[in-house]
């Protein structure tokens, strides 16, 4: 009797083991080429005859990195990485310097119909900024980080079983104080960019 039931144990194990198995992974990788289109809104800078919105902040195209972890079918955890990135500063149409900054992106996504061969999702969530390297002109500095929310929209079209094709949309929200060289804050600069992206991915 206990071997009988040994044998339906077994059996019952390599069932579920062969079921998990033919289930599809959990993980998906994106590799991406990203726009950032930057708000380039500020403020007035204080001390000066410069209004608001004359702080620029270059836009730029970049390479990025996406892993993705489906908890469920339909919902899913997205953490979006890329390189450090150095854009150019202008301010009222003259070159004021540069600064580098990297913004990893964490995002909760809702897949409407992940077993379709198109299948769209959105996602919010979270990203900080860290802002260093920065070479302005007169001494002025940037505060050396951003905390702010992240939307998002994309689909992804199935190639097959592994392989997809993708565009996302982001609108991430990086702010930041402006101060001179003593530490006075003279204005406030809200890039707020998008980033529109297109790439491939791979679900292991």
């Amino acid at each position: 009797m206990n071997i009988k039931y040994l044998a339906i144990a077994l059996a019952a194990a390599g069932f579920i083991s062969s079921s998990a198995s033919a289930q599809e992974s959990p993980w998906l990788i994106r590799a991406r080429v990203v726009n950032i289109d930057t708000a380039n809104k500020s403020d007035p800078i204080a001390g000066t005859s410069i209004g608001k919105d004359q702080i620029h902040v270059s836009d730029k195209t970049i390479p990025e990195l996406d892993i993705t972890y489906f908890f469920t079918p339909h919902w899913a955890a997205e953490l979006i990485l890329t390189y450090p990135q150095e854009h150019n500063v202008t301010v009222a149409g003259s070159k004021f310097g540069t600064f580098k900054h990297l913004p990893p992106v964490l995002t909760a996504q809702y897949h409407f119909s992940p077993e379709s061969k198109i299948s769209p999702y959105v996602g919010a969530g979270i990203n900080y900024t860290r802002i260093f390297s920065v070479n302005l002109n007169g001494g002025t500095q940037l505060d050396q980080s951003s905390i702010g929310g992240a939307l998002q929209a994309g689909v992804d079209y199935k190639i097959d079983k592994n392989w997809s094709l993708n565009l996302d949309v982001k609108k991430v929200q990086i702010r930041s104080d402006v101060k001179n060289a003593a530490g006075t804050k003279i204005s406030e600069v809200r890039l707020d960019p998008w980033l529109i992206g297109a790439g491939v991915g791979y679900r292991f």
